[in-house]
């Protein structure tokens, strides 16, 4: 298992740009814009997802958005009942530079996983598709950032409502 250090440099995969590629294709599909990808929305992803495959955080009443003791991070147990939503809000000011609030969709933890897995997992889901194509409780609100990272079972995806000022992730070879 690689060190935490792994994706200091917040470049993005080949699998996880094909994930990007696909939410922003079915976004096109629904008639709505691309979203810039985000160069610290993705550095929280790929924190997360890490934490996620080596820290097992969820468990028990803790779902995916639960992040471990076991990282440069404050610790959550995020519970179904959305009581430490803020906590999870709160986690792009807390590990980068971005100012906004973040909103992760995560889905994994059944095995390995990849890019259509992922968004198949993601559209399966009424709340999670809501987020990608802005419905329902998100309707009114315009995706400016987007964060993506896949590792082990998990896949990720963070958005924000203000631009990254740090621009985009480079993209691995």
């Amino acid at each position: 298992i690689p060190q935490i250090d792994v994706f200091m440099d917040n470049g993005v995969t080949r699998e996880e740009m094909k994930l990007y590629d696909l939410i922003m294709s079915y976004r096109a599909d629904n008639h709505l814009p691309k979203i810039p990808l985000s160069r610290s929305l993705s550095y929280v992803a790929h924190q997360h997802v890490w934490d996620l495959e080596v820290n097992q955080p969820e468990g028990g009443k803790c779902n995916m958005h639960s992040w471990s003791k076991k990282g440069p991070w404050s610790s959550c147990c995020y519970t179904d009942d959305h009581k430490q939503a803020q906590h999870m809000w709160d986690k792009p000011k807390e590990l980068t530079s971005y100012q906004g609030d973040g909103f992760e969709i995560a889905c994994g933890g059944n095995g390995q996983i990849d890019a259509a897995v992922a968004l198949s997992c993601w559209q399966g889901s009424v709340h999670h598709n809501d987020v990608i194509l802005n419905k329902d409780i998100w309707k009114d609100y315009t995706w400016n950032a987007i964060g993506i990272s896949i590792y082990g079972d998990y896949a990720v995806v963070w958005f924000g409502f203000e631009k990254d000022q740090s621009g985009e992730p480079t993209k691995c070879k």
